[in-house]
């Protein structure tokens, strides 16, 4: 058995990875917590029985101990993942650090080289490359069922309701204090699509921006809170009818810890995720397509919408003897060979969040601690490659200009070398 610390007790740390903890105790026990929050710094300490010398407010009182354990999980926010994850390469960790590495492409390239440096053990969240779906996918691509890859239609259907959630109301709403829609949400597509390609991508381009969740399109009658709204009853995006119903898991947990109507309804009435989607403070976009090019000649059009009412991930890829169709959340892959022969394919299904993403990774992560294995299916140098792509076309967004990948490292690397 592996002992561990997490440094930040949010909904991911805490429900999605940490509790495997509790489910496999023969396998990982967490001795340790570093939590700003006392409410979610206690639960988490009393579920896995961390005693209170071993309860810090800041990472920093964590990482100043002595190292603790063998390993740290790291799901801070976004702009709070540099320096603890900095600090625990240096002191000896094996780490799991939640995506974006980093916000900053700077940053997210001295992690990964800081990594290698140290010969560091780092797997970097991307969770969709753990799943049974995406590998199955990739087998079939790997065999060459449908000939050579030319070119992939990927959609990443975000869900009218979770973008209101994640994006509108919740902690990703605002790239200033989190991250770019193209990198907090759509790195594990970019991560996808650069592993299933197999090559170097070379240009990127992008259009996209922020259409509806703005003032100028809330109802009239409309305030700033659902729970004193006039036409709360009529609106798609009722934070009353999203998180006072039934369910008191995910995204209702992230409302309040104590799942009683009580405690939710407060959480609406004085939280982030009782206000008009809007008349919020979020500026990330709310749709956005990202144009590809490899250097073994494929090309992606990737699409990014709020506005689908499946969350899914949908995407046709075309090759020289066939295509793929697929959704992950039917769980169908289809391969139609130009032959007239059509396979269809439904993998293996495992417990867990993202379709079981999260069991296999934190049973990936587990077992190469065990094994002192530094060669992480999502290491933090691989890592690094998708997330440029994902810096490169918020770049080609902002500017209208296409990024070509190799000036674009270029120029990180002359402004890392000033730092």
């Amino acid at each position: 058995m592996i002992k561990a610390a997490l440094i930040g007790a949010g909904s991911r740390g805490m429900f999605a990875y940490a509790s495997y903890a509790l489910k496999n105790p023969r396998e990982i026990q967490f001795i340790a917590v570093a939590e700003g929050n006392s409410g979610r710094r206690d639960r988490f300490a009393k579920d896995h029985k961390i005693p209170e010398e071993m309860q810090f407010t800041t990472w920093e009182e964590l990482l100043d101990q002595p190292k603790l354990c063998e390993a740290i999980l790291i799901c801070t926010h976004d702009r709070m993942h540099y320096k603890p994850v900095m600090k625990a390469i240096e002191k000896g960790y094996k780490i799991l650090l939640e995506k974006p590495m980093s916000p900053d492409p700077v940053e997210s390239l001295e992690i990964a080289q800081k990594a290698e440096k140290y010969g560091s053990l780092i797997t970097v969240c991307h969770v969709m490359r753990y799943s049974t779906y995406f590998r199955a996918l990739k087998e079939i691509i790997d065999e060459q069922k449908i000939g050579k890859v030319i070119s992939i239609q990927w959609n990443e259907n975000v869900g009218f309701w979770h973008q209101a959630h994640s994006f509108v109301r919740g902690n990703w709403r605002n790239s200033i204090e989190s991250s770019p829609m193209i990198l907090q949400k759509c790195c594990h597509d970019m991560d996808m699509l650069q592993w299933l390609v197999n090559a170097e991508c070379t240009k990127v381009s992008s259009f996209g921006s922020l259409t509806y969740f703005k003032e100028e399109n809330a109802p009239e009658g409309s305030s700033d809170r659902c729970t004193t709204c006039k036409v709360e009853r009529e609106c798609i995006y009722s934070a009353v009818k999203m998180y006072l119903n039934e369910r008191t898991d995910w995204p209702a947990n992230v409302v309040s810890l104590e799942p009683t109507y009580e405690k939710r309804l407060k959480g609406l009435e004085e939280g982030p995720y009782g206000r008009c989607v809007y008349r919020c403070d979020n500026d990330v976009v709310d749709h956005q397509v990202v144009n590809l090019l490899f250097d073994n000649e494929v090309t992606v059009a990737f699409t990014m919408t709020a506005f689908t009412n499946e969350i899914s991930r949908t995407f046709k890829i075309m090759g020289t003897k066939g295509e793929i169709r697929g959704d992950a959340l039917k769980n169908e892959i289809e391969i139609k060979y130009f032959t007239g022969k059509v396979e269809r394919i439904n993998p293996e299904k495992v417990e867990g969040g993202h379709d079981g993403s999260d069991t296999l990774i934190m049973e990936d992560f587990i077992r190469q601690v065990k094994e002192s294995n530094t060669n992480s299916t999502t290491s933090a140098m691989i890592s690094t490659k998708s997330h440029l792509i994902a810096f490169a076309a918020e770049e080609s967004r902002l500017s209208g200009k296409t990024i070509d990948m190799k000036e674009y490292l270029d120029r990180l690397n002359e402004k890392k070398s000033l730092v």
